[in-house]
């Protein structure tokens, strides 16, 4: 996606109904939209967060004049289920019946808390279990979608169960066998199931990706549902969308023949390379505490 495209999107889907209202008139893929829409109200609440939290007491003055949490959200523009679940605390209730309220409503102190809790996760699909469950099965998906093309591929992986316990920090899929991709020799793959805007690359570059490369070499990231035109990583990690992983007939690395065999292995022998080589996009770049992650 153009930068320009790109930002006219992020300014412009404020809320959920923004997302449905461009998708169409647009023709643009919903999902897309809406992990965009995700990102802003996710980074935005990040930002405010403890100016929004200095208002509570405030706040909460105008809630017990009869002002609905939701409608003080709106006002805020503010996540709904991230403001209900702070001016809970601020009702001085346990932070683990907090949650619970939001698990389920009808557990909440008070039948107009019960009523207000029901109407902050019907509006908010970002904080709440189910908008936090939309995002977990969307990264199931992605994972599946990589073992899915390692698997048409035969090339042998561990996976991140496989390997709990054994790294500080491990890929979505460490490559028994490296493929080699137009002279880099890829030893891992991660699955991303949003988008890659300079945000979201610096962020997942810092946590995850940088890490990978100290400790098992190159390797490549694929975001699933694209990344902004000129995006850019740092040597050693490979940029891949859909398009991109899924038209690639990997090149695996020739296995190595024992040291008393009298000639290597022939390995395994891939489709011709395309005539030009797929973009390859580098740089130099290398949850508010107390709140949920989106």
């Amino acid at each position: 996606m153009d930068r320009e495209t790109y930002r006219r999107y992020y300014d412009l889907l404020r809320t959920t109904e923004d997302v449905d209202r461009l998708a169409e008139a647009d023709h643009v893929d919903r999902e897309l939209l809406f992990i965009i829409h995700t990102q802003r109200v996710s980074r935005d609440a990040t930002r405010r967060f403890y100016v929004i939290k200095r208002q509570l007491p405030r706040l909460l003055g105008q809630w017990r004049h009869g002002k609905r949490m939701a409608e003080i959200a709106h006002e805020l523009e503010f996540p709904p289920v991230l403001l209900g679940q702070l001016m809970l605390r601020e009702l001085q209730l346990p932070r683990k019946q907090v949650w619970g309220c939001f698990l389920n409503p009808a557990s909440a102190p008070t039948p107009r808390l019960q009523t207000e809790v029901r109407e902050l996760l019907e509006q908010d699909l970002v904080y709440s279990p189910q908008g936090m469950e939309l995002q977990r099965e969307r990264g199931r998906i992605g994972e599946s979608r990589l073992y899915g093309w390692l698997d048409k591929h035969s090339i042998p992986y561990k996976t991140e169960k496989d390997l709990r316990g054994k790294y500080p920090k491990t890929p979505d899929a460490l490559l028994e066998t490296p493929i080699i991709f137009y002279g880099q020799r890829l030893q891992w793959i991660e699955s991303k199931a949003n988008f890659g805007d300079d945000v979201e690359l610096r962020k997942n570059l810092r946590r995850q990706l940088a890490p990978y490369t100290e400790l098992f070499g190159e390797g490549a990231v694929v975001y699933w549902h694209g990344f902004v035109d000129g995006a850019e990583s740092p040597p050693g990690i490979l940029l891949w969308d859909a398009p991109t992983i899924e038209q690639l007939t990997p090149e695996v690395e020739p296995r190595r023949a024992p040291a008393h065999a009298g000639h290597p292995s022939p390995g395994h022998v891939r489709a011709p390379h395309p005539e030009r080589p797929p973009e390859v996009r580098r740089s130099t770049h290398a949850g508010p505490d107390g709140a949920p992650p989106p």
